[in-house]
């Protein structure tokens, strides 16, 4: 009660006392290694704008997009998604391609039969009998073709619905459009043989 009163701290003792409060943190922490300087942190993510070596910068960027080409082309005959273009990858494209590549499509020869209209047309005058039924096998030959689209379209959607649930945009007529193409020229190449239908 009449006893001698207890000293305060110092600011000093209080300082200390946090610094080292602190340093047992991070030796529990396991930290290893003091922190940083904030210069030293900015100095390490600073990078010039403009490549000091301009020459050797664009010959790398051309080394890199000749490469990506690369990779690309061979995507295009193997089918890899990792390196195929925006507008073929995905699982939805994929089996598109497979099952339009699976079946015979009249489309694939339309323009054969297109060029031999052409040829015909040269070679036939326009005023004869003959050309009306040149003329007449060339529409009934785009009739056949536009049929046969219309009726790949609408069983591709139904595939895809009741594989995906949900069919995406573009898909169907990316389908429709492979199936105009020569099968030989397709790009991305055909993964399947005719009969081999995606499950």
């Amino acid at each position: 009660m009449f006893g001698r009163k207890k000293e305060a701290p110092s600011a000093q003792d209080v300082v200390d006392q946090q610094v080292a409060e602190a340093e047992a943190r991070n030796a529990a922490i396991g930290k290893g290694a003091p922190t940083p300087k904030r210069s030293t942190q900015v100095a390490a993510r600073k990078r010039p704008l403009v490549p000091e070596d301009r020459k050797a910068s664009k010959a790398a960027e051309r080394t890199a997009a000749a490469d990506q080409r690369l990779k690309m082309r061979r995507a295009m005959d193997t089918g890899d998604e990792k390196f195929l273009p925006v507008r073929d990858k995905g699982p939805q494209k994929r089996f598109a391609r497979d099952y339009v590549d699976a079946r015979f499509s009249l489309g694939e020869y339309l323009m054969f039969g297109a060029l031999v209209f052409v040829v015909i047309s040269l070679l036939v005058p326009a005023s004869s009998e003959q050309m009306i039924y040149v003329l007449g096998g060339f529409w009934v030959m785009f009739l056949a073709v536009f049929v046969d689209v219309f009726i790949l379209s609408r069983k591709l959607k139904t595939r895809l619905s009741q594989k995906f649930g949900e069919v995406e945009r573009g898909t169907v007529w990316y389908g429709s459009m492979r199936s105009l193409q020569f099968r030989r020229l397709r790009l991305p190449k055909p993964q399947v043989k005719r009969g081999e239908f995606p499950a």
